[in-house]
């Protein structure tokens, strides 16, 4: 499923506000991007309690019942949990994780809101999520009947407002500090591989695992804790950024001309995480178009032109990893990239 149009999650709520009261919603999205925790917290801010049913463990008899006899006939007795008398919000987790019996049982559940002779009370709300099919997760088809029940969005992650819930949450400053630096960490496409991956989920782990060792941890300890949470690139740079917490190698240090990128052999890894940073930082600060820059604008161009030219003078490598294109959808701007080479053809004569 690709709607070919994303939300945040803010937008997110206004339609859930506005739509979910009269029709079956379902929010797709990649693990770990909040899709739970905004549906229990529409629930909570309707005043309505969250039934939560995980699709990937459901068998049909769990949404429809099992038969009893009444009075010489049959009779379809839904579960306790779904059948009750005052109105609620009906959470299917994972729905298109269901086999195609389990998705057919939910078909009267979800287009007419019963199971059998069972109504939902009147005011209740029904919304399902799943993962996409890109997204590594385990997903079936879902059939064209169960798709054309409900209205269909697609949730995307929005690092400004992760970063108000992270502030209100208390996630650790580590984890806080480090992604305002690489805001591009918050969320990487699933690997194909079994390995971490980043998340908002799985920095929300972070945080809680450092949170517990209440003071000082090794960089040894925060390269495990990050290794087994995290993309494996993202959790050497966050490694890199522990060690230099409160060094003398901070990127707006250097961007100001306080600081120099290090040049010592064993802050290879440091290096490493400065170059991607300043980096994002390029990506952020600079316009597409040169004539859209603005005074503020051109200063950074111009002391980034300057970093660019040391840097290639400590590593080579480090700058041409800089100025190169990581196909993942941000890149420097190409008059930038112009004035680079222009000075620095060594930049890019590795590839040529």
């Amino acid at each position: 499923m690709n709607l070919g149009i994303s939300v945040n999650s803010k937008e997110l709520m206004n339609i859930l506000l506005n739509a979910a009261v009269v029709r079956p919603v379902f929010i797709w999205g990649p693990p770990g991007i909040g899709k739970s925790s905004l549906v229990e917290k529409f629930a909570s801010d309707l005043g309505l309690p969250c039934v939560s049913l995980l699709g990937s463990q459901l068998a049909p008899e769990d949404i429809i019942g099992v038969p009893q006899i009444i009075n010489g006939v049959s009779q379809f007795c839904p579960p306790k949990m779904i059948a009750r008398n005052e109105p609620y919000c009906l959470f299917l987790d994972e729905l298109n994780a269901c086999s195609q019996e389990v998705q057919k049982a939910f078909y009267s559940l979800i287009h007419e809101r019963r199971i059998g002779e069972y109504h939902l009370p009147e005011g209740s709300i029904v919304i399902g999520a799943g993962n996409r099919a890109q997204d590594s997760a385990i997903v079936k088809p879902m059939s064209s009947a169960l798709i054309n029940r409900m209205f269909h969005v697609q949730l995307k992650v929005s690092s400004r407002e992760w970063f108000d819930w992270a502030y209100a949450t208390g996630i650790h400053p580590y984890v806080i500090e480090y992604l305002q630096a690489r805001p591009d960490h918050l969320w990487t496409q699933p690997p194909k591989t079994e390995e971490p991956f980043s998340t908002p989920r799985s920095w929300h782990m972070l945080s809680d695992a450092i949170l517990e060792f209440n003071g000082e941890i090794s960089n040894q300890l925060i390269e495990v804790l990050a290794r087994g949470s995290l993309t494996p690139d993202h959790a050497l740079q966050f490694k890199a950024f522990h060690k230099n917490l409160n060094g003398k190698y901070q990127l707006n240090r250097i961007l100001s001309g306080e600081a120099k990128f290090p040049h010592e052999a064993e802050n290879r890894d440091l290096l490493y995480f400065l170059t991607l940073s300043f980096r994002a930082q390029i990506i952020k600060e600079l316009p597409e178009k040169k004539d859209s820059l603005k005074e503020g604008q051109k200063a950074f161009s111009l002391r980034a032109k300057e970093l660019v030219k040391e840097l290639s003078a400590i590593s080579l490598e480090m700058a041409q990893m800089l100025v190169a294109d990581h196909g993942d959808g941000g890149s420097l701007p190409e008059w930038f990239m112009v004035e680079i080479i222009r000075d620095l053809p060594k930049l890019v004569a590795k590839d040529k």
